[in-house]
């Protein structure tokens, strides 16, 4: 029998689908001016209109009928989301009121309203407030009020009083918002976070939903997760999406209630129908491992498709900013290694070069601020000012950038496709391929030029010989399209292909386009959602890792890891390798219980691993071999280790192999097959050499000790007289060998680390940088 408490679930549920289809259909940005901060906490909740089809500016192409051999019609997002239900020809709302409002009290009441009315000799289509001093709607139940004095409210006195709340909460709410992505400073941020929760107290719905987040994440707020699963079940009644997507995350990671991976997908489906784009993503990435849902590729191609319609979207001119993926556990076992984060006194560094009129500390400073990243906040203002000086030293890729700029347009410089041009031009003229290219836009899409497909494929064929990638990916899009060329999808998937491998996003998302629709190449659901999945983990939520690690790097492990695993939840490797690795370190996170931590990140390497990240497999035949989280199982063990070695050839899980062959654990005890798997480790990493040296030593005592033991090794010390034989003091010349030995090795090793590179300033254009792998 249903208990109350499930009925009531099952309820919100089915109003929250039911409401969820057709809400959020307003813009992404809730701004009025439609800006976004670059610590931009909105962003994990950006929803998607039901049934839109998404079309990319620059390089989406349209699919046209008899695409060629092997392809297939790309199935419309409407047949995706249902929506051939929804009513086609909706009831205009303002013709429903008109119909049945009925006035209250005044000297008509009960009588309909007449639209339109004349009041003071002017005309009014609805309600209006003029003429009163309470606020109060009235309108006329005739059509000239001046002559019969004939009214009444359109609302009772309640209903006045809610509108006036209603309205006073959204006036707080877009100030709020206009404070939050109007600046950087924190102190600024958290004051819009307190009239955001004062809009919130008074029941407005978007400023309750960010509130519920902002707790969540402790984006600018104390971090309260139970008062964050509060608002989420009130917006629950609302058939919120984002509510929705918020309550799943929550389910799903057992965070302020008992995880249950059911409830969470049923959360996470309604979320996605009501056009959450984060619950796409997550549903995309469960389909696609099997998580808690039968594995089905096709699924997964369709959720992570409709996001990367979005995604793709918003790619602009200037390629969008640039997000940084750190592993922390790189960090902590490689010091040495830089992460991608530029550290503040080399940042300082290269703005003294640059003030000194270092022409290639200009240009880098001015990438680094056009488009953020490496610990560098995105600012156009200051890219600009660093990419004039370079141009007016003569710097080509100065100019191309400006052009490029000024193409693109920003709050703070004005789009002119006359000055772009120019700048362009002049780049061009040098042999720049960022300026070649820039110019072969302008003819391909007419921006400052009559359109000119022949001179644009003349550009980006100079780009591409050069190997700019937005040549590269033009050339694709044209050759795709049949644009000024004859139609080639070979010619087009060779320089898709050659755009993707700089890290271009559109790159992917065509290539992506191609093996789901089998154009041009056999179809490949796998490989398409693959690159799909590339696509989507570039969006704007995953600025969120870099909040994450600036929280962990201040020593709030508990928002980090919060954050992290939202990340990890929507399929992000890295995201998933650091949540483990947080709650490996004992004591760090305070969120979970200490019997909790070593099951979750035992989970969380696991999901690692499964995305093919060879520390993750590593760390889970550790977590098998010491029984972290799980019971000793060596068999187990050795299974992880021998997938690290085979697959990726890893040292270490050679060395783990040939310790477990010598001792006999989870595998046949075998001193030459250890030996073997010594061997191999040594020769796989230099770092390998020095334990594995010291192991080989201890094995060859070990099966010294076997061999005379096999003799009768009793008998035989009994005849042999050390003293004799080496002298009296032969123990002190064993020490004395071994000695010499170990500062060998350790001179061997200090010469290894002697050379540290110096971190060199960022020379290249922005889309010749690969994004670091995950």
């Amino acid at each position: 029998m249903m208990t109350r408490r499930k009925w009531l679930l099952f309820t919100l549920l089915v109003v929250g689908v039911s409401q969820g289809v057709t809400a959020d259909l307003e813009e992404i940005n809730d701004s009025p001016e439609g800006e976004t901060s670059f610590h931009s906490p909105n962003t994990e909740e950006e929803e998607a209109p039901i049934g839109t089809r998404m079309v990319v500016e620059q390089a989406h192409f349209p699919r046209e009928e008899g695409g060629g051999e092997g392809s297939s019609e790309e199935p419309s997002l409407l047949d995706v989301t249902g929506t051939e239900d929804l009513p086609t020809e909706p009831v205009d709302a303002e013709e429903k009121q008109k119909a049945l409002q009925r006035v209250v009290g005044g000297t008509a009441d009960g009588e309909p309203c007449f639209f339109p009315y004349l009041f003071l000799g002017k005309e009014f289509t609805v309600c209006t407030t003029e003429g009163r001093g309470d606020g109060r709607l009235w309108c006329s139940t005739t059509y000239d009020y001046d002559r019969d004095k004939k009214w009444g409210f359109c609302e009772t006195e309640d209903q006045a009083k809610q509108r006036r709340q209603a309205q006073e909460a959204e006036d707080l709410y877009q100030t709020a918002i206009k404070i939050i992505n109007g600046t950087s400073k924190t102190s600024q941020k958290k004051e819009g976070y307190s009239i955001l929760m004062k809009a919130a107290e008074m029941g407005h719905t978007k400023a309750m939903e960010k509130v519920a987040y902002a707790m969540l994440f402790g984006d600018y707020m104390t971090q309260n997760t139970h008062q964050a699963r509060e608002l989420f079940e009130k917006l629950l009644i609302e058939g919120s999406p984002k509510a929705q997507t918020g309550l799943g995350f929550l389910h799903a990671v057992g965070l302020g209630v008992n995880s249950s991976q059911a409830k969470a997908l049923v959360y996470y489906t309604f979320g996605a129908l009501g056009g959450n784009l984060i619950a796409h993503m997550i549903l995309g990435y469960r389909y696609w491992g099997g998580i808690g849902v039968p594995q089905s590729c096709e699924s997964a191609l369709t959720h992570y498709r409709l996001v990367a319609n979005h995604v793709a979207s918003d790619i602009s001119l200037t390629g969008g900013s640039v997000v940084q993926r750190i592993r922390l556990l790189d960090e902590v076992e490689n010091p040495g290694v830089a992460s991608g984060m530029l550290e503040e006194d080399l940042i300082q560094y290269y703005q003294f070069l640059a003030e000194k009129g270092d022409v290639q500390a200009q240009v880098g400073l001015g990438q680094l601020h056009l488009h953020g990243g490496r610990g560098v906040e995105q600012n156009h203002e200051r890219a600009f000012e660093y990419f004039n000086q370079a141009a007016n030293a003569g710097n080509t890729h100065a100019m191309a950038f400006l052009g490029k700029m000024y193409s693109e347009g920003s709050d703070s410089l004005p789009q002119n496709n006359e000055t772009a041009m120019q700048y362009f031009k002049k780049a061009a003229d040098l042999g720049n391929p960022v300026g070649q290219s820039g110019l072969g836009m302008a003819y391909l899409y007419g921006r400052g030029v009559p359109v000119n497909y022949d001179m644009a494929l003349k550009y980006f064929q100079k780009a591409a010989e050069q190997g700019w990638v937005d040549g590269q990916l033009q050339l694709g899009t044209m050759y795709y399209n049949g644009i000024g060329v004859k139609r080639d999808y070979k010619q087009a998937l060779k320089y898709f292909n050659l755009a993707s491998q700089a890290g271009h996003i559109l790159a992917f998302y065509n290539l992506a386009q191609m093996h789901a629709t089998g154009t041009g190449v056999m179809r490949s659901c796998h490989t398409a959602v693959e690159l799909f999945k590339n696509v989507c983990e570039r969006g704007h939520w995953s600025e969120r890792m870099m909040t994450a690690y600036s929280h962990y790097k201040e020593g709030e492990a508990d928002l980090a890891v919060v954050q992290y695993l939202l990340l990890a939840e929507q399929g992000y490797e890295v995201a998933q390798s650091n949540v483990a690795f947080i709650l490996d370190q004992a004591g760090e996170a305070k969120l979970f219980s200490e019997n909790e931590t070593f099951p979750r990140a035992l989970l969380h390497w696991n999901r690692a691993a499964a995305q093919g990240y060879t520390v993750a497999r590593i760390k889970l035949g550790d977590y098998h071999f010491y029984g972290y989280g799980t019971d000793v199982d060596y068999e187990t063990a050795v299974i992880h280790y021998r997938l690290a070695s085979e697959q990726q050839h890893n040292a270490q899980a050679m060395f783990n192999l040939g310790y477990m062959h010598e001792k006999g654990l989870g595998i046949k005890q075998d001193i030459h097959l250890a030996k073997r798997f010594y061997d191999m480790a040594a020769e796989a990493s230099p770092d390998a050499q020095v334990p594995v040296f010291l192991a080989l030593c201890k094995l060859g005592l070990v099966y010294s000790l076997q061999y005379l033991q096999e003799m009768n090794a009793q008998e035989l010390m009994s005849q042999i007289d050390l003293d004799q034989l080496l002298g009296p003091e032969w123990d002190l010349y064993l020490m004395t060998i071994i000695a010499l030995l170990l500062g060998t090795v350790i001179a061997y090793r200090q010469r290894q680390h002697q050379g540290v590179p110096r971190p060199a300033a960022p020379q290249r254009p922005q889309g010749e940088q690969r994004e670091p792998e995950q």
